[in-house]
């Protein structure tokens, strides 16, 4: 699915929030829907995720946003759209809720917002479910660059950063998602197998250190 086109809830405002629908947004998809600890917007013409980022600013909510309706966090999560972003707080969509999600895929910007009963209620809709530890992934990468250029004592720009994590990160999902259509498995089993696999090399091939 190509982001341009697409349609974006994001359930929290925060920082991983507000920067995953403006990337959505610059991208071309269309901002459904946005929430925070007080409330929610929705808007079927699409928010603009920089407005509601200054009223948020000025008034402490993203809710009463002019144009915008009013709605709850759990109506966000249930937004009939392409992609939901659950980036508020751990154990959001759980088995009382998830038979309620409409999205086709989830894209979890926070940390364990998916309980394990929800997972398999997902993955029985075929609703396609990116984990945290993947989706997550970018800033600890960011940090591995940071430890290279100090190492040998250089200084890339940002559009280098960004284009190296843009390749690690593709070939991240790439292989989860290879592996979770070869065994038949969600993409949360594939990331940890693919992980824990990883290091099981590490360790055989070059012993534990120091």
């Amino acid at each position: 699915m190509k982001v341009k086109g697409a349609t974006v809830a994001v359930q929290g405002y925060g920082n991983v929030g507000w920067n995953a629908a403006k990337i959505a947004h610059d991208w071309g998809a269309k901002i459904l829907a946005v929430s925070d600890s007080i409330g929610g917007i929705y808007c079927k013409d699409g928010l603009d995720p920089y407005k509601v980022y200054e009223h948020k600013q000025k008034t402490g909510s993203v809710v009463n946003l002019k144009g915008a309706s009013n709605v709850t966090n759990e109506e966000v999560l249930e937004t009939k759209c392409d992609i939901l972003i659950p980036a508020a707080l751990e154990n959001s969509i759980t088995k009382e809720n998830a038979d309620k999600i409409r999205a086709k895929i989830v894209t979890e910007g926070a940390n364990g917002p998916t309980t394990p009963e929800a997972d398999k209620t997902l993955y029985e809709k075929k609703i396609l479910l990116v984990p945290d530890i993947l989706a997550n992934a970018g800033g600890v990468t960011v940090s591995y660059f940071e430890w290279v250029q100090n190492l040998e004592r250089e200084h890339w720009p940002l559009e280098e950063v960004n284009k190296k994590l843009e390749v690690k990160m593709m070939k991240a999902f790439k292989d989860v998602y290879t592996l979770s259509k070869k065994e038949k498995c969600d993409m949360r089993i594939a990331a940890l197998v693919l992980g824990v696999g990883r290091v099981a090399d590490a360790i055989k091939t070059l012993g534990l250190w120091p």
